[in-house]
């Protein structure tokens, strides 16, 4: 442990989504949320967190971004947001140290209890990533080539509407065994806004809750130096 390490205490998370924008402080108990949607973009991002959580006090930003995440930071801007995102000094507007990662990787590390996770994000899009043995991989399997367009394409928020729920579950199921068949992980958890819509969940999967993605911010700090 480096000499003068202080644990962070005064976390603020932000879980970025296509429909919803939701706020943590560590400490606290009930989140905020409010609409994202289409043109919000990463300036509109940071005034809304402001404006939403001006009775708060924190001293480092976690975010949960719904788009790949390179070094830390963004690599391209979400499908379903806004733009301005790539290249945002995020530190500079909030005016603290600023952690992000992929918000499905967030979630995975908040839900993770050991072993081979494979974890699955039902939401705007089919979010996903794996950790082995505490090392956190973020993936973008919902982007691969499944039948005449992608994963998420059919397993996502506007897969559910066009298809109905029935058969948006068989999908669902379909694509959690081609997965547990390639990946062979000890566990899945479904995580996502829409697992709560499943009244049963394939074999070798666990249910995930969204607030595990604020747990996953909070354990961005866990080791900072």
């Amino acid at each position: 442990m480096a000499v003068g390490y202080r644990p962070v205490v005064d976390i603020l998370c932000i879980d970025v989504g296509g429909t919803n924008l939701k706020m943590l402080r560590s400490g606290e108990t009930k989140r905020r949320k409010v609409k994202s949607g289409r043109k919000l973009t990463a300036t509109d991002m940071v005034q809304t967190v402001m404006e939403t959580c001006a009775d708060w006090s924190w001293e480092a930003v976690s975010i949960g971004y719904p788009s790949p995440v390179v070094g830390g930071r963004p690599l391209l801007n979400p499908s379903n947001l806004g733009g301005g995102w790539v290249g945002f000094d995020f530190e500079e507007a909030f005016g603290c140290p600023v952690r992000i990662m992929n918000d499905a990787a967030m979630q995975a590390l908040g839900s993770y209890h050991g072993g081979r996770m494979l974890f699955l994000g039902l939401g705007t899009g089919l979010g996903s990533a794996m950790i082995e043995d505490g090392t956190l991989t973020p993936l973008e399997l919902g982007h691969m080539p499944f039948r005449d367009h992608c994963f998420e394409y059919y397993t996502g928020k506007s897969g559910l509407k066009r298809m109905g729920f029935d058969a948006w579950k068989s999908c669902v199921f379909e694509v959690v065994d081609r997965f547990v068949n390639a990946i062979d992980p000890d566990y899945v958890v479904i995580g996502g806004g829409n697992v709560k819509k499943l009244d049963e969940l394939p074999d070798r999967c666990e249910r995930g809750v969204n607030a595990n993605a604020f747990l996953g911010g909070f354990r961005l700090w866990d080791a900072m130096p």
